[in-house]
C-alpha cells in the first residue's frame, strides 16, 4: 500500500460514529456537531482533507471570495506572538470568477456542511458574490466578513450602524433559501457604538445569525530593526489572547437577544482563540451555537477532533442529552 492511500485509509476509519449530544441548528442549517474550521484556516475549501476527516466537523467555512482576484498583502504577512498569531494576508484570493468555475463544484462531494465567506468594497460586490453561492445547492449558508472598507466612507461596513444595515438588508434581499451570518469586528471602542448595538442592526437588517468575532487590530515590531514586522504594518489578531474579549462579547450580544422577543433565539457562532475543548464550551455557555476554530489549526491540524471529542463527553458529564441545552447557561 502506497503512503498516499494509507493516509486516506487511516482518515477513513478516523470518522467518528454519530454523536446526538453535539447535534446543533444554525438558521434551520443542521450541524452534525458544532465545531466549525474558521475561513481563511482550512484552505480555499477541503485542502484540511489531507490531515483530518472533514465528515467529523460540523462545518467548514471556505476561504474569503472578493468579485476580483487579490494576490493579498506582500511577505511577511503572518508571525505568531506569545498569545497568538497576527496576520495580515489582504483577503488573498482567487476571485468570484475562479471560485464558480473551479471550488464551486467540489462542493457537493465535501462531507460535511460548507459555508461560504464573502467580503467586498463595495455592497455590489457583496450582492454578485452572495447571488452567486445562492446559486450553489450545496451551499446553505453563507458568512459576510463586513470588517472590509467601505471604498464609499473609508470605514469598515461593520462599524458603521447605516452601512452595515444597508449592506445586510441588499445581501438578504438577494439571496432565496440561504442563510445569512454577518460576521463582526471584536472592536466597537471610539465608536458610539457597541457591539450589541450591531449585532442588533446586522439580524434587524436581515441578518439569520451572528459570528463573534473577527480578529482583533494589532501590531508587532523588530526591535532590531526597529521595522514592523508585517510588511502591511499592522494586521489582525488571533489565537488564545483573544478568547477571554471574545467570550466576553458573546455574552453580551446573547444575554441581549434572550431577553428581546424580537431576537430570541438568534443564533451565535464564536471565533477566537480555541485551543482545548474548554474553550469552546466557554463559548457555549456564553451563548454560542456553534464554535470556529481558526488559528489552532495551524498548531495542531487535528485540534478539531480532540474539541468534538472533549465537548461530547462534557454534554455526557453535565447530564444533558444535547450540547444545545448548555448554551447560554453560564450563572452569573
Amino acid at each position: 500500500m502506497s503512503m498516499h492511500s494509507a493516509a486516506q485509509e487511516f482518515l477513513l476509519q478516523s470518522i467518528m460514529p454519530p454523536l446526538p449530544r453535539l447535534t446543533t441548528n444554525l438558521a434551520g442549517v443542521e450541524l452534525r456537531t458544532p465545531v466549525v474550521l474558521a475561513a481563511g484556516t482550512a484552505g480555499m475549501l477541503d485542502e484540511m482533507a489531507d490531515v483530518m476527516s472533514l465528515a467529523n466537523l460540523g462545518a467548514v467555512v471556505a476561504k474569503s471570495v472578493t468579485r476580483e482576484p487579490r494576490e493579498g498583502n506582500a511577505f511577511p504577512r503572518i508571525t505568531f506572538t506569545r498569545g497568538g498569531m497576527l496576520n495580515a494576508i489582504g483577503l488573498a484570493n482567487p476571485g468570484l470568477d475562479a471560485f464558480v468555475r473551479d471550488t464551486a463544484p467540489k462542493i457537493a462531494s465535501v462531507p460535511t456542511t460548507v459555508i461560504g465567506s464573502i467580503a467586498g468594497d463595495s455592497i455590489e460586490d457583496y450582492v454578485a458574490i452572495a447571488q452567486a453561492m445562492d446559486a450553489i445547492e450545496a451551499v446553505e449558508l453563507v458568512e459576510l466578513n463586513v470588517s472590509c472598507p467601505n471604498v464609499h466612507s473609508g470605514l469598515e461596513f461593520g462599524a458603521d450602524p447605516v452601512a452595515l444595515a444597508e449592506l445586510v438588508g441588499a445581501v438578504a434581499e438577494s439571496l432565496n433559501s440561504t442563510k445569512l451570518f454577518i460576521k463582526l469586528s471584536p472592536i466597537t471602542v471610539g465608536t458610539p457604538n457597541t457591539i450589541v448595538d450591531l449585532a442588533g442592526v446586522a439580524v434587524d437588517s436581515g441578518g439569520n445569525g451572528i459570528t463573534l468575532t473577527n480578529t482583533v487590530p494589532a501590531m508587532g515590531i523588530d526591535v532590531h530593526t526597529r521595522k514592523p514586522i508585517l510588511s502591511n504594518t499592522t494586521g489582525g489578531l488571533s489565537g488564545p489572547a483573544i478568547h477571554p474579549i471574545v467570550v466576553r462579547l458573546v455574552h453580551l450580544v446573547y444575554s441581549q437577544f434572550a431577553h428581546d422577543p424580537t431576537h430570541a433565539g438568534i443564533p451565535i457562532m464564536a471565533a477566537g482563540g480555541v485551543t482545548r475543548w474548554e474553550d469552546a464550551a466557554e463559548f457555549i455557555l456564553a451563548g454560542a451555537s456553534a464554535v470556529q476554530i481558526g488559528a489552532g489549526n495551524f498548531a495542531d491540524p487535528r485540534l478539531s477532533l480532540k474539541v468534538t471529542k472533549g465537548l461530547d463527553k462534557w454534554v455526557g458529564r453535565m447530564g444533558y442529552t444535547n450540547i444545545s441545552e448548555l448554551v447560554g447557561t453560564v450563572i452569573v
